[in-house]
């Protein structure tokens, strides 16, 4: 597998961090970097169709070898890293035969077991880890590096029967926009599988409803000296507003299928305070009782501090997959029965979060998610262990392998 760590390294090594103050798509240039790198990838290996749009997604195709009718599958991955950390000058380090001990990564960052007790899922693996000074990109490059394994083995294998396959690679997934401009009919699948997972065996068909609710509360600024009965403090009106938010459904008080409310980012002065809030729930009943609340919450200190002193723009971003997967059970139990043939226990947990297959599946494209073996995305703690990047691989060779089986009553 030297070839899945030798293209692991290579792409993270290049920047593509997108970013959420910019509209166009893709929301950073350097993110073309990546796509024209993988662009002459998927030529050099011999795929057809290799496209690379004029808004960075790239899609290529992996002909079926066989006559036993069999659905197209997609695999996709997203090829941006996310704001919260920085990408540049990715400098991976590689631990062999993990010892179980505290790793120093540098800039005073420490993976230590007890804080991460994942870590101990890991004894005697490889991993790859940052130097503490930037994430480390395996999610999503660790997809990336995954998908074009599994195609290359295919294709070095071709006494593997398999369906046809379809790759695609999006931009600006972290911030929220990889499935904007997917365009699901010239892609050509009739179910896909995102790549965009955690941990080994990990495998997932529903995620969060996702809102999000910009606040704007409207101050009063008079000079402090001569303020008294004048002066609004918009912080302090914010501040207050936060305070009445529960706060036992926040991201650190919760867990499994818990939603919670989660001020993502505040810009503040006396004169405007603007609070970002996100909404999560897997459940939508309660995801629409979470907005009627913040709604009514706004409302309610309007009446208190006088009329149009808060703002409220409430929006949707996507929803629960499961609605659209769960009845295609065929899809689910293809890549449970090829996590399974890889000797690999399945884990079906909900996904705490989003991703790009939620989206593209209320546009038509059922799209599960799979494990890529990584942990602690996001940040300077990020790591990924070598072995299970292996088993996904092993998993996606199967799945293509076994749907001509699976699906030999297909009709396209």
């Amino acid at each position: 597998m030297s070839k899945l760590l030798d293209r692991f390294l290579e792409y993270v090594r290049i920047d593509t961090q997108s970013n959420p103050d910019h509209s166009a798509t893709p929301s950073t240039e350097k993110q073309w970097n990546l796509a024209r790198y993988l662009q002459n990838e998927l030529e050099t290996m011999g795929l057809t169709d290799v496209v690379l749009d004029e808004h960075c997604y790239l899609s290529a195709r992996l002909p079926t070898n066989t006559e036993t009718a069999a659905p197209v599958i997609g695999f996709i991955a997203h090829m941006d890293t996310a704001p919260d950390f920085s990408g540049h000058q990715v400098n991976p380090q590689i631990i062999k035969n993990y010892d179980g001990k505290a790793i120093e990564l540098g800039q005073q960052f420490t993976l230590c077991p007890s804080e991460f007790p994942e870590l101990d899922n890991c004894l005697n693996k490889t991993l790859i880890t940052t130097d503490g000074s930037t994430l480390l990109g395996a999610d999503n490059k660790a997809g990336i590096a995954e998908i074009l394994t599994a195609v290359d083995y295919l294709i070095a294998h071709p006494e593997i029967p398999h369906a046809e396959i379809r790759i695609g690679f999006t931009p600006d997934e972290e911030i929220g926009r990889g499935a904007n401009l997917f365009d699901v009919g010239s892609f050509g699948a009739d179910f896909a599988y995102t790549i965009d997972g955690g941990p080994l065996g990990e495998f997932q068909y529903e995620n969060f409803n996702a809102s999000a609710a910009k606040i704007n509360v409207t101050g009063q600024s008079v000079h402090p000296g001569h303020a008294k009965n004048k002066l609004v403090n918009a912080m302090l009106i914010a501040a207050e507003f936060i305070g009445e938010m529960p706060s036992d459904e926040t991201p650190q008080t919760t867990e499994g299928y818990q939603g919670f409310y989660h001020l993502k980012t505040m810009e503040s002065s006396v004169t405007e305070t603007t609070m970002n809030w996100i909404i999560r729930d897997f459940d939508p009943e309660k995801q629409t009782a979470r907005k009627q609340f913040i709604t009514d919450k706004v409302a309610e200190f309007n009446y208190r501090y006088g009329e149009h002193r808060l703002s409220l723009e409430l929006t949707d971003n996507y929803r629960n997959m499961r609605e659209v997967i769960e009845p295609k059970k065929d899809i689910i139990n293809l890549a449970i029965k090829a996590i399974e043939t890889a000797e690999v226990r399945p884990v079906i947990i909900p996904i705490r979060g989003g991703t790009d297959g939620a989206r593209l599946s209320f546009k038509g494209l059922p799209c599960p998610n799979i494990f890529t073996g990584g942990y602690n995305f996001h940040g300077p703690y990020e790591f990924i262990c070598l072995e299970d990047m292996e088993k996904t691989v092993e998993v996606l060779v199967n799945i293509a392998q076994l749907a001509p089986q699976t699906f030999n009553n297909h009709e396209h």
